[in-house]
């Protein structure tokens, strides 16, 4: 059965959310009005509709936190939103500051399927041209390895779990590998650091950056890793 159809405009407000609380973290009233452009009073009716929907936390004059469902779904977006940059600028060659705008117009109606073409196309990026990261696809893979091999779209299904990679980590957390994304020469070079999906993996904010480097201790190993790879080890959350 399809997906129902998301408002683009609650679609804007998950990603804004996203983007100021990707670890679920209390985004403020004031913020979203000032990244919307709306009015904080229109800005506390829709954060109590998107409660009602079951897609945020919502507390008074303290702000709202993405559910799993709204994580889900604002990763979605926003993946497609950064995709779409890199695809704009990359191969169409558009203005540089024309190539937000445009991916703002055609991130709601890129299909799952179309997404996924973007993303073999483009090689698997982890990064949009403004080196924001790129969420992990939302298809039930453990590599891009495994996207590629399946060919047939419709035989593909979703994930039921969220997914966040190491360098976006804004807190301690542990969890299980259970994506890595990246081109064959990416993937080897991970694979020949021992790293495998269902690996646990557990990193201390703050404490484990080495410069652009990442420390993390996996299955019991510490392991430093350069930021390509940590932006493309994903973990369930």
């Amino acid at each position: 059965m399809a997906e129902a159809k998301i408002s683009d405009n609650i679609e804007e407000y998950l990603e804004v959310l996203y983007r100021n609380g990707s670890n679920k973290e209390q985004v403020s009233t004031t913020q979203l009005s000032k990244d919307l452009g709306i009015a904080p009073g229109s800005v506390t009716q829709m954060l109590k509709k998107l409660e009602d929907l079951g897609y945020i936390s919502y507390t008074p004059y303290k702000g709202a936190t993405l559910t799993d469902e709204g994580l889900r779904i604002a990763q979605k977006i926003t993946r497609k939103h950064r995709i779409l940059e890199k695809f704009l600028s990359d191969i169409l060659k558009v203005k540089e500051e024309n190539v937000h705008s445009q991916a703002c117009e055609m991130e709601h109606t890129l299909s799952d399927e179309a997404e996924r073409a973007l993303c073999t196309m483009l090689h698997h990026p982890d990064l949009c041209p403004d080196e924001k990261l790129i969420p992990a696809c939302d298809f039930e893979f453990s590599s891009c390895n495994e996207c590629f091999s399946q060919k047939d779209f419709d035989q593909i299904i979703n994930r039921k779990f969220n997914l966040l990679s190491v360098s976006e980590l804004n807190g301690s957390a542990e969890g299980t590998i259970s994506f890595i994304r990246g081109t064959n020469e990416l993937l080897d070079e991970i694979t020949e650091k021992g790293i495998k999906v269902g690996q646990t993996l557990k990193y201390e904010f703050n404490e484990n950056r080495i410069g652009n480097n990442y420390l993390v201790i996996i299955d019991d190993e510490e392991l430093n890793i350069p930021a390509e790879m940590a932006n493309n080890i994903f973990i369930r959350v």
